[in-house]
């Protein structure tokens, strides 16, 4: 695997054509199109992607896109609930098309000519259970009440230092031209209720429980940032350490009413091992 180091801002495919000699035009687009250029170890495929000095690029050519096997929770003829990894996104955005676990579920489920839509998302770097449906309708009548619907949602996170035993957190939630979601002081942003219990604890992490009221973007993460325990692996927000090489961060139960019979499910993810492994 190549690295390298950017020492100014310039575009990615710029950057890799000065420093990358030995390797023609078409070798670089093709390394680009094939998802083997990682900046900050995030998969990089738009040729004009604004580097920053700093940012670090790796090259590996054996690297393949979607490599990993989509693990099915539960599926019926309206929805779909699979196992998130960490390191995907739920959906596309302007950096990225292609590697997404919608494609992933979507190629799925194009082999018995059924579509995919959203009705939630999790972060990048968070894994766990997230639910899709397969129509339309089913798509609404989720979306449309899923506050009330969803009885509980159930997070399992890797915190820095030692917590309070449980804990209730309320802001409200606002949102910078930079995307950072952070708590108003003033009560101008969107309401977000987090609480915590603490499993067990080492002397410098606390294994939590966190369970969600309103289901705000970023709202796990500021909440523990609020109270100066931040999520272990999230630089976004001052977290100073990072052993798992991720965001500990675990969507590992759901417990969701079905708007079409009124039953109650529930579904779970284990928690990764590593989450144990750095709490012993």
């Amino acid at each position: 695997m190549n690295k390298f180091i950017v020492d100014n801002n310039i575009e990615l495919y710029n950057y890799l054509r000065i420093n990358m000699t030995n390797k023609s035009k078409n070798n670089i687009k093709s390394l680009l199109k094939n998802k083997c250029i990682f900046v900050n170890n995030k998969i990089v495929s738009r040729y004009d992607y604004k580097l920053k000095s700093g940012d670090v690029i790796e090259i590996n050519k054996n690297m393949k896109i979607n490599n990993f096997n989509l693990e099915i929770i539960y599926e019926d003829n309206n929805i779909i609930v699979v196992n998130k990894p960490s390191g995907i996104l739920t959906i596309s955005n302007k950096n990225e098309k292609e590697n997404t676990l919608y494609r992933q579920v979507s190629d799925y489920l194009k082999k018995k000519k059924e579509k995919v839509f959203v009705i939630h998302r999790l972060d990048f770097d968070t894994s766990g259970v997230i639910m899709f449906a397969k129509n339309q309708k089913v798509q609404k009548l989720y979306q449309d009440n899923w506050n009330n619907l969803a009885k509980m949602r159930e997070y399992t996170a890797v915190v820095e230092g030692i917590t309070e035993k449980k804990g209730h957190i309320e802001s409200y939630l606002k949102q910078t031209k930079t995307l950072l979601v952070y708590s108003s002081k003033n009560k101008d942003g969107y309401f977000a209720i987090t609480d915590y219990v603490r499993v067990k604890h080492n002397d410098k992490y606390s294994l939590l429980k966190i369970y969600i009221s309103t289901g705000r973007r970023n709202q796990i993460r500021c909440h523990m940032h609020d109270i100066n325990h931040p999520i272990v692996g999230d630089s976004r927000y001052k977290s100073k350490t990072n052993p798992i090489k991720r965001l500990a961060l675990h969507a590992s139960t759901l417990k969701i009413i079905n708007p079409l019979t009124n039953e109650l499910m529930i579904f779970t993810s284990d928690v990764p091992k590593e989450f144990n492994e750095i709490i012993k």
